[in-house]
């Protein structure tokens, strides 16, 4: 008995097949007579194959169209997109699949992987870096509901004038079920982090603890005995909405590296290709991955985030109630400049003439800036969210007619006034309507 080929390549199951033929009928075996039956029972291919294999003594050629590819395929128009993707240094292909998707790509992924791995010479080239050192540190661990991470990240912007400016991206995540929210805003400034907090509060709901590292907006400085001194806006709004903080050591992912990987994942997944007219539709399309991103299964957490966090963290998380303490944080104050102005998130917005008062408050909701009062008890003037440098006007915030002094003492003088006398025409001397027709 002769051991069976376990080899793949057509080639070499056949000439195994008749070797053992060979073997077994001895001087008795002709090449050019072999049993096409026979040999279709021990290779199990069709005797018409066997029979085109036969003429050329059964050795196996390429196929006739071998290398030629189709003119038009699913993924013909599209290419330019990924080449733009590939040059710019995204070389994941579940990121170039969403883009052309989103374009009216209807072929698989599978077309899009075996393009990237023939254009892989568009890739930009690496730095070299040097081989990271492991560590036998334990990983940080959290019940449902009794912590988040939050952190900022940053990345530039080219405009349509070709200049190049900087946005904050506020990221959140929760330590349990890896549930997921980033918003952007144009600076990291505080009053965006208070917003940024909130906004995710209500999304998530409010944890035991948040787990940050040493921002200036969160902690000025440590005592005597290590222990911070929170900056004092940061300590009001931690016991308004209830909730403890935890500072982690610099440079240690194992307590906060959740937060910085949802950063990075950010950056290489929904920012890379990114396109956006304003900040609104910018946080519309974050927020929309957001959901997309908890509604799938993640091996890292071992579970679906979205579902995990409704059915064990939402039930510990304590949910956040809307109050005027919290529209205070979503409405910050600016002062009123000479010209009837409020610098907000870098560009001025007018403001009504009949509002008196030095400050106001401003806030940024889907594609509308409103204007408050001070006491957020009246809207002053809404305008449009627009990324344009030029001021923003509001109808009313010029008087349309100059100011008048009136008299402040009682009017003691008289004048008259007559018609104007009218120059002589030379007709005078033949008017005779006087003193000739009587003498």
């Amino acid at each position: 008995m002769h051991e069976e080929c376990n080899s793949n390549d057509l080639q070499e199951i056949i000439s195994c097949a008749i070797e053992q033929m060979k073997q077994e009928a001895g001087e008795a075996f002709d090449r050019n007579k072999i049993n096409l039956a026979e040999l279709e029972r021990r290779t199990h291919i069709s005797r018409s194959k066997l029979r085109t294999l036969k003429k050329n003594d059964f050795i196996v050629k390429p196929h006739g169209r071998t290398g030629q590819k189709a003119e038009s395929v699913k993924l013909t128009g599209y290419t330019d997109t990924i080449d733009s993707l590939l040059r710019d240094g995204v070389s994941n292909s579940q990121v170039c699949y969403d883009r052309i998707v989103e374009q009216g790509y209807e072929g698989k992924l599978t077309q899009v992987k075996v393009y990237i791995a023939e254009h892989r010479d568009l890739i930009p080239a690496k730095r070299m870096t040097v081989s990271p050192q492991g560590n036998r540190g334990r990983r940080y661990h959290t019940g449902p509901g009794e912590s988040y991470q939050m952190d900022w990240g940053f990345t530039y912007v080219l405009s349509c004038d070709g200049t190049e400016y900087r946005v904050a991206c506020f990221a959140m995540i929760c330590h349990h079920c890896g549930t997921r929210y980033i918003e952007f805003f144009p600076n990291a400034k505080q009053e965006n982090l208070f917003i940024g907090m909130i906004h995710a509060f209500f999304f998530m709901g409010v944890p035991k603890y948040v787990l940050t590292d040493n921002m200036k907006s969160v902690v000025t400085k440590r005592d005597s005995d290590k222990h911070p001194i929170w900056q004092k806006d940061y300590e009001v709004f931690m016991n308004l909405v209830k909730f403890q903080t935890k500072l982690c050591k610099p440079r240690h992912p194992f307590t906060k590296g959740a937060v910085e990987r949802l950063i990075r994942f950010v950056k290489d997944n929904f920012l890379a290709g990114r396109i956006f007219t304003n900040v609104t539709e910018l946080n519309y399309q974050a927020l929309q991955w957001c959901n997309t991103q908890n509604g799938k299964y993640h091996r890292a957490v071992d579970c679906v985030p979205m579902e995990r966090h409704k059915g064990s963290c939402l039930v510990k998380a304590t949910p956040l109630m809307q109050s005027l303490e919290l529209g205070y944080y979503l409405c910050p104050k600016r002062r009123i400049s000479f010209d009837g102005f409020v610098n907000y998130e870098g560009r001025r917005f007018g403001v009504p003439y009949w509002y008196t008062k030095p400050v106001c408050r401003i806030s940024r909701k889907e594609f509308t800036i409103t204007v408050y009062s001070d006491d957020l008890k009246q809207i002053l003037t809404t305008h449009d969210v627009t990324w344009s440098r030029r001021d923003s006007f509001c109808s009313d915030q010029y008087l349309t007619q100059q100011p008048e002094e009136l008299p402040t003492t009682p009017i003691t003088t008289v004048i008259r006034q007559v018609q104007p006398k009218l120059p002589p025409t030379g007709y005078e001397k033949f008017n005779f309507e006087e003193g000739l027709w009587n003498e």
